[in-house]
């Protein structure tokens, strides 16, 4: 008796724990913010532990009623704008949004300014340094 209630308690937990549609949430707000540890990835590629750790919290909030924005709003008031893969377009996140353009700006300037340097013709010599010069060499 004992065994067959221990078998339909863990058919029950795994019946539970295979819910598509909500494995399909948690798997659209992993791809939405950023591993904290790796930075680079979301956490859905990440298999860091503290990115299955947020996965797991997310999924703890959908089952618990929470709507996708509620999760994401959480995770933002707890680790700021960083978590979000694509950070909105404001004060705070300006730098991230412009920095790129800025550094390839500053490395065109500087490569075009190399550029012109190195094609600056020389300096023709005066007719008394050209006499000058063919005395030091005889």
């Amino acid at each position: 008796m004992r065994a067959s209630l221990l078998l339909l308690a863990l058919l029950a937990g795994s019946a539970a724990a295979q819910d598509p549609a909500l494995d399909k949430r948690v798997a659209g707000l992993a791809h939405e913010l950023r591993c904290l540890v790796c930075q680079n990835q979301t956490l859905a590629d990440s298999n860091a532990p503290l990115a299955v750790d947020l996965r797991n919290q997310i999924r703890e909030q959908l089952k618990g009623g929470a709507s996708e924005r509620d999760v994401i709003d959480f995770m933002v008031a707890r680790y700021g704008d960083f978590v979000l893969y694509r950070p909105p377009l404001k004060a705070s996140t300006l730098a991230l949004w412009i920095g790129p353009f800025v550094l390839l700006a500053l490395g065109a300037f500087l490569l075009v300014r190399r550029l012109v340097r190195r094609r600056a013709p020389e300096q023709q010599l005066s007719e008394a340094e050209r006499a000058r010069a063919a005395k030091l060499l005889e």
